[in-house]
């Protein structure tokens, strides 16, 4: 199912940023300003354990104490960031930012915060501000890309991800970014880093965005498409956080799913839909599981997958006779069997999957052009597809 686009929190392949700014030094243990120094230290210690609950709450305190002390303003200002309180958290990094024009962490969190409340022009600027400061960031070059990216400025997005990759970004990930705007050597699959770490970031608001400002309906379509027929074993492959169970369960004597992504898995547990989950890569999975199922579902899961030779390949080893392989796939109108497209999604060709289907032993039964989703208010073009094993 689909996922956003890859985040400003840093993580795969951007080079994390983290709060490490340091408070001078201070006077006597009674007075405020040593007060201030020891819930500061704390929470440093806590956002090092990744206790932010806790961190926010020592920085907090510490600028209670110490208002309007920069090192303070932008160490929770970062921990508001991780938090997703990304308007508190630019409203301090502001403060930080016009105290300390040369705040190099300031303005790398305020670029972030901005970048994830899509105040992209804002968060370019900063961006900016912190090349203009150290030209070697390989981070802010990837999180300058992606901006740029996001804006539409291709080739600029490019130039910034070449910029990156000379001073040492990942080069699986960064290129993987380079490749979705120069529309060139893409890889066949997503690094598995990124994907894993997007999905897992994603999972809390992942069906109220989805269904939301993405106006997602391709679960119900996909599943009304299979019409009244009952399945005794039911895959929900990249099931993610669970939008398709509840829908095939009324038809289903079992649903299963597999996920990438364990925090996905966990809201699709919460459901309660799904006998069993299981947290594991497609690929793999697929190629070693003794299981067969008499139903394969895949709402919008190929879009991070890419090539699917392999998929194909596992669904005529793992489908009964007569089961059915019902996906979506986001619709390439080109010669292409498949395209990584700007938005860092794969489209793919109906002669690809028909293709891929005759090759596997599998019949096509119906395919039907609709909208999957929505980007940036237009609809995305998607193919239904429903296969059934010989």
């Amino acid at each position: 199912m689909p996922r956003r686009a890859m985040g400003y929190g840093g993580g795969a392949g951007t080079g994390a940023l983290f709060p490490v700014v340091v408070m001078s030094r201070m006077g006597n243990a009674s007075d405020p300003l040593t007060q201030a120094r020891q819930r500061f230290t704390d929470g440093l210690a806590h956002f090092q354990a990744t206790r932010l609950i806790e961190a926010e709450q020592c920085f907090e305190a510490a600028l209670a104490l110490a208002p309007g002390r920069p090192s303070v303003l932008t160490n929770l200002g970062a921990v508001r960031v991780k938090l997703g309180k990304h308007a508190a958290a630019v409203a301090l990094l502001e403060q930080a930012c016009q105290a300390e024009p040369d705040n190099l962490e300031a303005w790398s969190h305020m670029g972030l915060a901005q970048a994830a409340l899509g105040q992209h022009a804002a968060a370019l600027a900063a961006f900016d501000r912190v090349l203009a400061l150290n030209p070697r960031s390989a981070p802010a070059w990837n999180h300058r890309g992606t901006l740029l990216r996001e804006l539409g400025q291709l080739g600029e997005a490019a130039r910034s991800y070449e910029q990156a990759l000379a001073l040492g970004a990942d080069p699986q990930v960064t290129g993987y970014f380079l490749a979705a705007v120069r529309g060139l050597n893409a890889p066949q699959h997503p690094p598995r880093e990124y994907v894993e770490f997007l999905f897992d970031g994603y999972a809390a608001d992942f069906s109220q965005h989805l269904t939301g400002a993405l106006a997602y309906r391709a679960p119900q379509r996909l599943v009304s498409g299979l019409g009244a027929r009952r399945f005794a074993h039911v895959l929900d492959l990249g099931c993610g956080t669970g939008l398709c169970g509840p829908l095939i369960k009324p038809l289903a004597e079992r649903v299963d799913g597999l996920d990438l992504s364990a925090p996905m898995l966990e809201q699709a547990r919460a459901t309660g839909a799904y006998t069993e989950l299981v947290h594991a890569d497609i690929h793999d999975w697929l190629g070693g599981t003794p299981t067969r199922f008499d139903l394969v579902l895949a709402a919008d899961v190929f879009i991070y997958v890419g090539a699917l030779e392999a998929v194909f390949a596992g669904m005529a080893r793992l489908l009964t006779p007569g089961g059915v392989f019902a996906f979506t796939v986001e619709a390439l109108d080109t010669a292409q069997d498949w395209q990584l497209m700007p938005s860092l999604r794969y489209a793919h060709s109906q002669a690809y999957v028909q293709r891929l289907a005759q090759a596997n032993g599998l019949t096509v039964q119906a395919v039907q052009r609709a909208p999957l989703r929505e980007d940036q208010g237009r609809p995305i073009d998607g193919l239904y597809v429903y296969l059934t094993r010989h």
